[in-house]
């Protein structure tokens, strides 16, 4: 069928097939700039970011500072549905923002604790020191990410940590095949 626009069309006929060329609307919404007046918004966003960046650092320790405070009501109170919840959140959101805040070494540790929370038949009987470990790991990797060498050592801390945890994992996990796939899965935080 063919319409009135259909004169802007450009149709080459083959032996066998035709194609159709439309016409391109988008010329007339696209706006030619000036080189001098060019507005890249990927080079602004970066602008943007960097002058946001001398607060990373304190964003970080909030996010540090309530994954300590989670991680203490839990000893006071136990493993609360509250409380879990918080704990997950808490280390849920440094997974996040590590990166994004200039500590990428503390996601890994973050994902870690995630998943022991996400797996764990049950929370009560997961080794308190698996828990502390990976909340110590983390504080010290925030605290700790300027000093030489500090790099190497996160990356330790994070594969021990990563062993340790699906080792335990693994083990609780025996009879929930759902959860092993999950569990023997890569890491998706960055380790390097």
């Amino acid at each position: 069928m063919l319409t009135e626009n259909s004169q802007e069309l450009n149709i080459q006929a083959f032996a066998d097939h035709h194609i159709i060329t439309p016409p391109n609307r988008l010329r007339n919404a696209v706006r030619l700039v000036d080189e001098k007046n060019f507005d890249d918004p990927i080079a602004r966003a970066e602008k943007a970011l960097a002058g946001l960046s001398d607060e990373f650092s304190k964003w970080m320790e909030i996010e540090r500072d309530r994954l300590v405070m989670a991680h203490a009501a839990i000893l006071n109170n136990g493993f609360t549905p509250a409380a879990r919840d918080e704990l997950f959140r808490a280390a849920h959101d440094i997974k996040g923002d590590a990166a994004t805040f200039g500590y990428p070494f503390a996601a890994a540790g973050a994902e870690s604790l995630c998943r022991i929370i996400e797996h764990a038949p049950a929370l009560d009987r997961v080794p308190a020191e698996l828990i502390a470990y990976h909340i110590n790991a983390i504080q010290a990797i925030v605290r700790e990410h300027t000093t030489p060498g500090a790099e190497i050592t996160a990356m330790e801390i994070n594969r021990k940590l990563r062993l340790v945890a699906d080792e335990y994992l693994a083990a609780v996990n025996q009879d929930r095949p759902e959860h092993l796939e999950a569990i023997l899965a890569p890491s998706i935080a960055p380790t390097e």
